[in-house]
């Protein structure tokens, strides 16, 4: 199945504006994207965004050394392709998504301790970003299903130690 999911890459390269949106859907799951959104909702927002932006940043940095352990012990290889090249150059590893990862663990910590608005949000954006790392063929649908119950895992966790 997972091999099978290379006809959704060839189509995606077909239509320039489909590859543009899976991009920005891709690489709206950065982490570097995200700790730098959160350092700056930490330092301009008001008491309750600052201590939500300490409990995600923290939780995001926690999760991506889980993640890393996780990928240096399976080292699964990506899948062949050219998008993503800083992806496959500093992270050789396919699975799990780290991207899926942290989408479904920022969901569910979004879920349990911030507003409705933004948990929806979110739990929309999971799928989208999970799904566009698969069609630009940085990662098998495996690596993102993986990933998202890794997130969903790490995020109940969390919001029980929280």
């Amino acid at each position: 199945m997972d091999a099978s999911m290379g006809d959704w890459t060839r189509y995606v390269e077909q239509s320039p504006s489909l590859r543009n949106t899976a991009a920005i859907f891709a690489h709206s799951g950065d982490s570097w994207f995200w700790l730098l959104g959160l350092i700056l909702l930490w330092g301009f927002g008001s008491e309750y965004w600052k201590n939500l932006a300490l409990i995600l940043g923290i939780s995001v940095i926690v999760t991506a050394i889980i993640v890393m352990a996780i990928k240096f012990t399976v080292k699964r290889s990506r899948p062949v392709g050219e998008w993503g090249k800083i992806y496959r150059n500093t992270d050789p590893h396919s699975f799990p998504s780290g991207h899926a990862v942290r989408a479904a663990l920022l969901a569910t910590l979004a879920v349990g301790l911030a507003p409705p608005w933004l948990g929806l949000l979110l739990v929309i954006w999971v799928p989208l970003v999970a799904g566009a790392r698969v069609v630009l063929g940085v990662h098998y649908l495996s690596d993102v299903v993986a990933g998202m119950v890794i997130g969903l895992l790490l995020g109940l966790l969390y919001l029980r130690l929280i």
